[in-house]
């Protein structure tokens, strides 16, 4: 019963002729398709730059890497142990300790996913690139190629045959 009111009232407004319709144009419209980067503070965007360029490589996750709050991030910190990252080289920061940083980094590097690793201040990607880049042998290649990976690990073993 009470839809019936709610339904004829729609069928007249969709049946009104466009004259009665409210009169809007296009050109007075907010753009919508603003990008994101547009509402990221200078003090915020300032702040993860920094954290950016801290270390040569930096990971944005959930928790820290003794304690990931999220599987995504317990496979990113065990992927980058894999390819062997030089732990000195390296930095984590846990978003969930700061509600800015959570969204300012997905604004920042326009992925909406976090964990978002970055190699020499370049952003890689997330926890789905890193797992398909380190199958293919990407990653390996160019945490090599970035000299962020502990010196002489596989050789001393070579060495001792």
């Amino acid at each position: 019963m009470l839809l019936r009111p709610a339904l004829s009232a729609s069928l007249r407004l969709s049946t009104r002729p466009s004259s009665f319709l409210p009169k809007t144009s296009l050109l007075t419209l907010p753009n919508l398709h603003t990008p994101h980067s547009a509402f990221l503070s200078t003090t915020t965007r300032a702040a993860i730059t920094k954290a950016v360029s801290s270390a040569p490589v930096v990971l944005f996750m959930k928790g820290t890497p003794e304690t990931p709050q999220c599987g995504f991030s317990r496979a990113s910190i065990q992927i980058l142990g894999l390819q062997g990252v030089d732990p000195a080289k390296f930095t984590a920061f846990n978003v969930l300790e700061d509600e800015e940083l959570r969204q300012g980094i997905k604004e920042y590097s326009d992925w909406p996913t976090i964990p978002q690793l970055y190699v020499e201040k370049e952003f890689v990607g997330g926890c789905d690139i890193l797992m398909s880049m380190h199958q293919s042998g990407e990653l390996g290649k160019l945490l090599e190629e970035k000299g962020v990976l502990v010196e002489g690990e596989g050789e001393g073993e070579e060495g001792k045959a």
